[in-house]
């Protein structure tokens, strides 16, 4: 079996007996039910992955950025030079970037993934590096992938979960960073929920309004050529792992498929993964398409200014924990997120039942 042959097979559901304990587990806490909202049902999630209640806090967290450039960035789709891709890893490394300082108030590790910078980078204490292309094809003209080059990035972000994890992680985080990606995660939601490509393309880093229309009009092109405008990849483009491979190949980056095989390696190993904002989102589609299981071990850490990302949180099932309006991307959304989601855990942990606290519950 392949690496990713192998990730899928060992991919299961929340287990439902840790699932039923942690709900009934909260409702014997000392609280009115449902009084932690959206806790409880994190809270619930932790113990399904993890198969046992209460679930372990998780933490330490580790976030792992994954980097890659987009040959659609000839298409005008974004303000921002293609160097700059290359230019924020090099800031990642330093420590200078937002997402440093959110991984350095919540005790996260940084690793930097270079799965397609369109540079060659020089070794750096956090780099893995990992290339499978020096970027991507241009979407908008055919594939931006070969299938081999997608299954090569797939499990370049499994083997990083993996590490992580053997590393001491309990949470992983997802992270991204490629100039022009966001036109890729509005190509990739277009084609596994099957919405227009106005409803759920953005202005990524801040487009003004005639780049974003250049930029609709370059994800429905892409769709067109690669065959995936009739519908969502379940149904127009088949289903199954097949119909999922070819579709994150057809219109993803190579960081879109590094972070869904890095959801994957996170659910195959019962680790829950905290997506950031739209590119994980997208990302996360395609790892739903290929294992549907894998989305039990997601947690939305929040939902981003950009449209696709609400769009593809629904189609997920997911609910945000932080709403911020953030449309930064590097693993933000996802570390501000993780303190609350170790919060829920911590409730199961230290709250006293109404039995053991002496309190009358409000039905008796």
């Amino acid at each position: 079996m392949t690496t990713l042959e192998q990730t899928l097979a060992e991919i299961r559901p929340a287990d439902p007996d840790a699932v039923a304990e942690a709900r009934a587990h909260q409702d014997r806490l000392t609280k009115p039910r449902g009084a932690l909202g959206a806790l409880e049902e994190v809270a619930v999630r932790l113990a399904g992955i993890a198969a046992v209640s209460p679930p372990p806090i998780p933490e330490p967290a580790a976030l792992a950025i994954f980097a890659a450039d987009h040959g659609v960035h000839a298409q005008g789709v974004s303000p921002w030079p293609q160097e700059v891709t290359r230019q924020m890893v090099a800031n990642f490394l330093a420590g200078g970037a937002v997402a440093n300082a959110f991984a350095n108030q919540v005790g996260a590790a940084v690793t930097v993934v270079d799965v397609g910078v369109a540079a060659d980078l020089p070794p750096a204490p956090g780099l893995v590096v990992d290339k499978v292309a020096y970027g991507t094809a241009d979407l908008s003209q055919g594939p931006a992938m070969t299938g081999r080059q997608a299954v090569s990035a797939l499990e370049a972000g499994i083997a990083v979960a993996r590490r992580l994890v053997g590393q001491g992680a309990r949470c992983l985080v997802t992270g991204d960073m490629g100039i022009a990606n966001t036109t890729a995660s509005a190509a990739l939601i277009c084609a596994f929920t099957g919405r227009d490509a106005a409803e759920v393309t953005g202005r990524g880093t801040g487009v003004d309004d005639e780049t974003l229309t250049r930029k609709v009009e370059v994800v429905r092109r892409a769709l067109r050529v690669n065959g995936l405008s009739d519908g969502p990849a379940g149904t127009a483009g088949g289903a199954g792992p097949e119909a999922a491979l070819r579709t994150l190949a057809a219109v993803g980056g190579l960081e879109h498929a590094a972070i869904a095989g890095f959801v994957l390696g996170a659910a195959a190993l019962r680790v829950p993964v905290i997506l950031d904002g739209v590119i994980a989102g997208s990302a996360a589609l395609a790892a739903a398409a290929l294992a549907p299981d894998a989305v039990d071990h997601c947690v939305a850490g929040h939902r981003s200014a950009e449209p696709g990302h609400a769009v593809a949180l629904a189609h997920l099932g997911l609910r945000p924990l932080v709403e911020l309006e953030l449309r930064l991307g590097e693993g933000t959304g996802g570390l501000l997120a993780h303190p609350l989601v170790c919060a829920a855990a911590r409730v199961m942990h230290e709250v006293a039942t109404f039995d053991s606290a002496g309190v009358t519950e409000k039905d008796a």
